[in-house]
């Protein structure tokens, strides 16, 4: 549900959606001549490469601030930060201007790109699915570097964040400056900070260590949150609503134009419109 390797659900969709419009295309033109078939190929190829690198254009054109901020993030894909609208209007009008003294070779190009927005569609209509029937915020207590015991429980009733990771996990190390400045920019939101399976001193040392600070800071030793919400890898970030309903789900590193887009959308969160801690 959540992704497939280091990619998030949405980017492993846009290539399924792309792969399945270059196949179409393909079998469309094989009774074609070899001349033919070659040169619609390279059409639909070249339009599929313009689509994509419009899509991420245009994604990070609209979180421009985040993405300088951080140059290696523009390369960073496996955020699934990609605006497929912009990217199928670019790969069409593309398609469209090269095919046009060749109308043979617009059936197929034009029937691959619509199988390839249906597939992307019917992806996204199944993880719609499959985050309503995810589990909710998990029902569990977990203890704080000094042994206080927190019920997760609690912060039902303000939209959570809840981040899986350990400190000899790369891509947490990465992310995590991502994710103690948006706990500074959205105070509405409470970033569940939960360390999987080390010992409070180690998780101790690598936030000073780092010069981290985070308001809640929670120890699973047992790793309990990852069987608990049905995770598999690290780090894993989870979007619950106000009624610890699971909205968003994001496997592997965070980036934070992906960060922000995902609490804008689904918990209809913004710096602008904060309000100051309590």
């Amino acid at each position: 549900m959540i992704g497939l390797g280091p990619f998030s659900a949405k980017t492993a969709a846009l290539a399924a959606a792309t792969i399945l419009a270059w196949l179409v295309a393909r079998y469309l033109l094989r009774k074609t001549d070899a001349n033919s078939r070659r040169a619609g190929a390279g059409v639909l190829l070249d339009a599929l490469f313009v689509g994509l690198f419009i899509a991420r254009a245009a994604y990070v054109i609209r979180w421009w601030p985040e993405y300088a901020a951080r140059p290696w993030s523009f390369i960073a894909i496996g955020d699934g930060g990609f605006d497929v609208w912009a990217g199928a209007l670019a790969a069409l009008a593309w398609g469209l201007w090269r095919t046009r003294r060749d109308r043979a070779q617009r059936r197929p190009m034009l029937a691959g790109m619509a199988a390839g927005l249906a597939i992307w569609g019917a992806i996204l209509a199944g993880l719609g699915v499959a985050l309503r029937d995810a589990p909710p915020l998990p029902s569990l207590t977990l203890n704080t570097l000094d042994g206080r015991t927190v019920a997760l429980e609690s912060h039902r009733g303000q939209p959570v964040v809840m981040n899986l990771w350990a400190s000899w996990c790369p891509p947490c190390r990465r992310e995590m400056p991502v994710l103690a400045q948006a706990q500074k920019e959205y105070p509405n939101v409470r970033f569940l900070m939960i360390n999987q399976g080390e010992a409070a001193q180690t998780v101790a040392e690598f936030v000073q260590s780092q010069g981290l600070t985070f308001d809640h800071l929670l120890l699973d030793p047992q790793s309990q949150a990852m069987r608990a919400s049905e995770t598999r890898a690290l780090p894993t970030t989870l979007y619950f609503d106000t009624n610890g309903r699971l909205v968003d789900a994001h496997l592997g590193e965070l980036t934070a134009a992906r960060l922000r887009d995902a609490l804008h959308r689904h918990l209809q969160q913004s710096p602008a419109s904060r309000t100051p801690k309590e």
